[in-house]
């Protein structure tokens, strides 16, 4: 799911009930948006640049 703002606890939250994998928010997600991430498996990113971005939570779905 690709976000236009921040990543939220309550965003993060919804976002594992409606069994979404993978949030890409536009700006840096909340502390505890990244703890619901990691505590459900899901993968957060954000700060897309060019080829880059920033993992915070699920690692594991990334491939290099």
């Amino acid at each position: 799911m690709l976000v236009s703002g921040r990543a939220s606890f309550e965003l993060a939250q919804k976002s594992v009930m409606a069994g979404v994998p993978i949030c890409a928010p536009v700006s840096a997600p909340s502390s505890l948006a990244v703890e619901v991430a990691s505590e459900f498996n899901m993968t957060l990113v954000s700060f897309f640049r060019d080829e880059r971005f920033n993992v915070y939570a699920g690692a594991a779905r990334i491939l290099a």
